[in-house]
């Protein structure tokens, strides 16, 4: 009875304890995305994460039950992130094709829509987990199922849009897994023939003047 006491005691007291003093599930996750961007999978332990927060490690399992489930957590920020942001991208509303075009490409530039550093360590670990893979590769089918919605809206044929939208789709992912160092003014001075190329239509000026405008790029 008095072991019961006084763990009653010891729970209230860490019920009591300073969030500065254990954290929180946002910033263990946090730590997690960043210890797998610099170091991989691998670099996503528990012991290096506390160290680098200055938390004790027992502070984790007021979040988590355990390191796979923080790795599930990280799976599903790049999910809601990456996949989410590219769906709504091809859903955003657009006058044309070219526009609905100009539209994801928002997510080749801008991190907080699509994080580029993000998805190549996913695929970097999805190398090393057939179960992070075969997750990558239903991810895959659903950004470029939306895609193919995208150009079926427009008229496109079934068989057109689909290759269409692999295209524009494989083309991100190469940018993606090549990392390029590429003056971001030559980058956007390509964007119009990427247009046509992925949609067969030229961009107007009107739609690229905006494109360029929330790209923060004087439009030429």
């Amino acid at each position: 009875m008095v072991y019961v006491n006084v763990k009653n005691q010891e729970n209230d007291a860490m019920d009591q304890t300073p969030d500065v003093v254990r954290g929180s599930a946002d910033m263990w996750l946090d730590a997690a995305y960043e210890g797998l961007l610099e170091g991989g999978v691998d670099a996503v332990r528990i012991l290096p994460l506390a160290k680098k927060l200055n938390l004790s490690r027992t502070s984790f399992y007021w979040f988590f039950k355990d390191r796979e489930e923080l790795l599930d957590f990280l799976l599903g920020r790049w999910k809601e992130k990456n996949t989410g942001n590219w769906i709504e991208r091809t859903q955003a509303y657009a006058d044309s094709v070219c526009e609905a075009m100009l539209n994801v490409f928002d997510c080749w530039f801008d991190d907080t829509l699509f994080d580029s550093r993000f998805e190549a360590a996913m695929r970097s670990w999805a190398q090393q987990s057939p179960e992070i893979a075969a997750q990558m590769a239903q991810d895959d089918a659903q950004r470029i199922a939306a895609l193919t919605d995208l150009f079926a809206r427009f008229g496109y044929e079934p068989r057109a849009a689909d290759v269409r939208a692999r295209v524009a789709y494989f083309t991100q992912a190469g940018y993606v897994s090549t990392k390029p160092d590429e003056d971001m003014a030559a980058r956007m001075s390509r964007i119009p023939e990427y247009v046509e190329v992925f949609t067969g239509v030229r961009p107007k000026k009107h739609e690229l003047q905006r494109f360029y405008s929330r790209r923060n790029f004087a439009f030429q």
